[in-house]
């Protein structure tokens, strides 16, 4: 059983940083890929980025009115079976429940239905 559990949220001012942890039990991440998602009040969940099992690869939600790219990075760190996302210049629209996800493939996850395993999410709220 693949148990996720974030951590790292909290409240900030807009144009401050947060860095969300998460970490994973049940089997080493080494192999798979990982990414993380969001969802705020009333919307459905989006894709905030992603990393390959190796590291090498990331990619970042991109699309205008939400871009992160530039804004977060991804990481990860599989000896201690963890990934990361390290967010600066937060904005108020940032506001959301972010989740971590895995699956059983090693391909790059960038739609929530490529995920087979999630976390039980973590807070992160930007004040203006």
């Amino acid at each position: 059983q693949v148990h996720l559990v974030e951590s790292g949220g909290g409240l900030v001012q807009a144009g401050g940083s947060l860095r969300l942890s998460c970490t994973t039990s049940g089997r080493p991440i080494s192999s798979y890929s990982m990414a993380w998602f969001r969802q705020a009040p009333g919307k459905e969940r989006e894709f905030v980025a992603a990393v390959s099992r190796n590291g090498v690869s990331t990619y970042y939600r991109t699309d205008y009115a939400n871009a992160v790219k530039g804004r977060f990075t991804i990481s990860r760190d599989n000896a201690k079976n963890t990934v990361y996302l390290q967010m600066n210049s937060l904005k108020p629209e940032d506001t959301a429940v972010y989740y971590c996800a895995t699956s059983e493939s090693s391909l790059l996850i960038t739609r929530s239905s490529q995920a087979d395993y999630w976390g039980q999410g973590t807070q992160v709220t930007v004040s203006s």
